[in-house]
């Protein structure tokens, strides 16, 4: 007889970003070609509970410093409201690292989406896909 696969318990993902939207802000990158065939990376920060997007800056070259600096960026703009939120979800991407996370530290828990699983981030993916859409001539 095969053996049952072991019963998770608590929430379901989705469950989760439904009780906790007020609560969750999404980082995410996304790439802009420019009409001289130029790419360009923006990162963005969106609220779950508002919709609110940040975009804190483009650059050729996203090194992680220039990552850390646009968390300082963000967490500036969310001023009083950052208070509010408790969970900063991002991807895996080596662009982040501990410095990055450590910007929202204090005030967040960072979830890490899983490998190669964009849906864990869907609604920062369905944002992106809209302006990658209104960005086609």
């Amino acid at each position: 007889m095969p053996a049952s696969t072991p019963r998770r318990t608590g929430p379901s993902w989705r469950e989760f970003l439904t009780h906790q939207t007020e609560g969750i802000v999404a980082a995410d990158f996304f790439q802009l070609d420019t009409a001289l065939g130029h790419r360009l990376y923006a990162p963005a920060f969106l609220e779950h509970g508002t919709r609110r997007l940040h975009i804190t800056g483009v650059t050729t070259h996203p090194g992680r410093e220039w990552v850390v600096q646009q968390a300082r960026n963000v967490a500036t703009d969310l001023a009083v409201r950052i208070q509010s939120l408790r969970f900063l979800l991002r991807n895996r991407d080596g662009k982040y690292g501990p410095a990055f996370d450590a910007v929202h530290a204090e005030d967040m828990d960072v979830l890490l989406s899983a490998p190669r699983a964009p849906r864990m981030n869907a609604h920062c993916e369905r944002v992106i896909g809209t302006i990658r859409r209104e960005d086609r001539p």
